[in-house]
């Protein structure tokens, strides 16, 4: 059988994806847009980078990257579910990925990629790819001494990927006499190279240190921490032609790790910035569409009727579009979608689609504002929300934002978005273990100067000497204790506002982050009130557009938000 092309395999793909013969959402299209311009891009002796150009190993043989790596893993066989033993067949969207990340080559002969980010339901085959690839890195690659890690939180986590490769090679004789791999219960190396492969985990692993050659890891997801991301990236960084691969499914932390270097590539896709050293595409929905029709599951699942089984997931489709409790954890595991609570209150596209990160408050000055003030604990996050009549949109809202948390909480907590998001001025940490409201006394009195404030909603919880201190200062500060008579309304117009595109922020990240942990349970009178399932899942800054909100409609106010919708402040 003559070899494949695999270069003109993948170049048929994004061809058939960017023209719609294949069904894909946005960002794989944008991937693939990507991979065709930068085709065209770089051409010529005098490009930054060549396409799967021919080089020539150590003893001198000539080969041509991309199909070299591809050849490689389909001499490799299956270890699990139906196709177990049998050869490894790639299918176009894993030779894409493959042949990008491994085909462009710099001049000295070095990778143009060192990061990969591919985020895909689960079932597509992700545990296969990476484990071939860890054995590839480890043994083809022609890097002396190669450490290849696969690395996750826990002991379990890591050994997924690590235990199909040693299956993979212990199955494959060819492998094991061509390179010289011994394979044994916790690691497999080449002893004439000294090169490795080993499972990793943040339980009882000192992971510092480490000279990454490759570094898989497996369901990003699942990380409550930066800390192993960030020792893998620190670690590649040691080397000239090293690896980071991320394949992940969707999770339920907006605030994690993955979530983090997703809106990185999502960025990087929209032409927000340029990264030559990032490959990144995800598989999912778009705005829009259907999740209960078969056509959603084909365009989220590329390896749809492959490993993606119809005769397993319809069926789990139409338990989920019966049992509403079901619902939430089937779009996130099989169309790859983020939410999340388990049941959760915020529509987040429609939230998505209200971003405009060019408004700015300086636009606003001298505008009637509404403020929201949710102190919470002394050592947790405080949030400041300002509510204003859109410009532009009659009807509409602007909102802006400002959070809280002392410096202590930043370090301790464990969320690896904090520092980022203290970094771009979205978060306003104070010296110590508790806030000092000295700070958001001083925000307050300058929104006064800035903006016609209205009223200052705030729960006198934790709030009784600085509403005060406040007071004495002129300001309008108004009372509204959370309770469900006081909340139920103003959520309700909350998520009217959303769906009808009239609640406009500013792409605020953290905002972003507290509706999609926003719980609501309706009580026999249908009465809503924002609650957070788990400690971790912030929700001040809801809590305080609410109550700011709250004040912008006064008692007996209607609010007319369009045909679907007309809501009646209490």
């Amino acid at each position: 059988m003559a070899p494949r092309n695999y270069a003109a395999v993948a170049r048929q793909y994004a061809r058939d994806v960017v023209a719609g013969r294949i069904s894909t959402c946005k960002w794989a299209r944008q991937a693939c847009q990507r991979q065709l311009d930068d085709l065209e891009r770089f051409k010529g002796p005098d490009s930054a980078y060549r396409f799967n150009p021919k080089l020539n190993d150590k003893s001198g043989k000539a080969f041509t990257p991309a199909d070299n790596l591809c050849a490689f893993i389909e001499r490799l066989a299956h270890v699990k579910g139906p196709l177990a033993a049998m050869p490894i067949h790639l299918e176009p969207w894993q030779v894409f990925v493959l042949t990008t990340v491994f085909g462009w080559i710099k001049p000295d002969g070095k990778r143009r990629f060192r990061r990969s980010f591919v985020e895909i339901p689960r079932g597509n085959a992700k545990s296969t790819i990476s484990s071939a690839l860890a054995l590839y890195m480890m043994a083809a690659d022609g890097e002396g001494g190669a450490e290849v890690y696969s690395l996750a939180t826990t002991r379990d986590q890591a050994r997924i990927v690590f235990g199909d490769a040693q299956t993979m090679a212990r199955q494959s004789a060819g492998f094991r006499n061509r390179f010289g791999v011994t394979v044994g219960a916790h690691n497999i190396h080449v002893l004439k190279t000294g090169s490795k492969f080993e499972a990793l985990s943040a339980e009882g692993s000192t992971l510092d240190g480490l000279n990454i050659h490759f570094g898989c890891i497996d369901e990003l997801h699942a990380h409550k921490t930066r800390t192993v991301y960030d020792v893998v990236e620190t670690g590649t960084g040691k080397r000239d032609n090293s690896l980071l691969w991320v394949i992940t499914t969707a999770g339920s932390n907006r605030a994690g790790i993955c979530y983090e270097v997703r809106t990185f590539v999502t960025k990087l896709l929209d032409g927000v910035f340029e990264d030559d050293s990032q490959f990144g595409i995800i598989y999912g929905l778009d705005d829009g569409d259907d999740w209960v029709t078969e056509a959603s599951l084909i365009k989220a699942n590329p390896n749809w009727g492959v490993s993606v089984r119809p005769e397993v997931l319809l069926p789990l489709q139409a338990k989920a579009m019966q049992l509403p409790s079901a619902v939430n954890n089937f779009k996130t595991k099989h169309l790859n979608e983020w939410v999340n609570a388990d049941t959760s209150w915020m529509d987040m596209r429609a939230w998505d689609r209200c971003a405009n990160p060019s408004m700015t408050l300086a636009a606003y000055a001298g505008q009637p504002c509404w403020i929201g003030l949710d102190l919470a604990s002394k050592t947790d996050i405080a949030a400041l929300v300002l509510v204003f009549a859109h410009q532009e949109i009659e009807g509409a809202f602007a909102v802006f934002a400002r959070y809280y948390l002392p410096e202590d909480t930043v370090h301790a907590n464990g969320n690896s978005q904090y520092p980022g998001w203290m970094g771009s001025g979205r978060l306003t940490v104070t010296p110590g273990n508790v806030i000092d409201f000295s700070w958001i006394e001083a925000d307050l009195i300058e929104f006064v100067s800035l903006h016609a404030v209205q009223a200052v909603a705030f729960d006198p919880f934790q709030a009784t000497q600085l509403s005060t201190r406040m007071m004495s200062e002129g300001l309008p500060m108004i009372e509204v204790r959370p309770t469900v008579l006081n909340f139920s309304e103003p959520m309700k117009t909350l998520e009217a506002l959303v769906l009808q595109g009239k609640l406009i922020h500013d792409g605020d990240p953290v905002l972003g982050w507290m509706a999609s942990n926003v719980v609501a349970h309706l009580d026999a009178k249908d009465n809503i009130y924002p609650r957070k399932e788990r400690p971790e899942n912030k929700i001040d800054g809801i809590v305080a557009l609410i109550m700011a909100l709250s004040r912008a409609f006064l008692p007996g106010d209607s609010v007319v938000l369009g045909a679907d919708y007309e809501l009646v402040m209490l």
